[in-house]
């Protein structure tokens, strides 16, 4: 079974979190939600409020960032959701370094609205097409003429929220193949 390690923090664009994390679930690819900054039991704010409930901190599941390498080769997939959460995620810097440890072993990276800025910090998206929120295009100017969702070598890009659901269905297919992804979509009415 494929596994993916979803990193999100306060501030997080609920619909870019929560519509991937029930795709993966319906297709029955393995979740792991690690968060940043959440409250003593795992609940991240996102930014209309609602509250997601995380299964571990980041700090738990790989230490220091040390510890990210050995992380990543226990995921086949890396998603981070967008939102104002983004630049937080930026300024802090570990979510660079924990995509840069995805990006090394070759892994799928997955990144949504404002999260493509974090793979730009960490040198993922040089020469590739990417999808990105209009709030990024200054840092990603190749996002200007995106598609709704690109894929790229290892690399799985999207708008924003209107576009969560294809995105969430475009990780599915590229982890468990398109048959799987049909299923889901013709399921769900897509």
């Amino acid at each position: 079974m494929k596994n993916v390690l979803a990193l999100i923090t306060h501030g997080v664009e609920e619909i870019e979190a929560v519509t991937p994390f029930d795709l993966l679930n319906r297709a029955e690819i393995g979740l792991t939600i690690a968060a940043l900054g959440a409250t003593e039991n795992l609940l991240v704010r996102g930014r209309s409020g609602l509250e997601i409930k995380a299964h571990a901190t980041l700090e738990s599941l790989a230490g220091t960032p040390d510890g990210y390498a050995t992380l990543a080769g226990k995921f086949d997939a890396l998603l981070l959701p967008g939102g104002p959460s983004s630049f937080d995620l930026l300024k802090d810097g570990r979510a660079a370094l924990l995509a840069s440890a995805f990006n090394r072993q070759g892994k799928l990276i997955a990144a949504i609205c404002a999260a493509p800025l974090i793979l730009s910090a960490a040198g993922i998206l040089d020469g590739k097409r990417v999808a990105a929120h209009s709030c990024a295009w200054e840092t990603v100017p190749a996002a200007k003429n995106c598609a709704r969702v690109e894929l790229d070598g290892n690399v799985l890009t999207s708008r924003g929220p209107a576009t969560a659901f294809d995105f969430g269905l475009a990780l599915v297919e590229a982890l468990a193949g398109k048959s799987v992804a049909s299923r889901i979509a013709a399921e769900t009415m897509a």
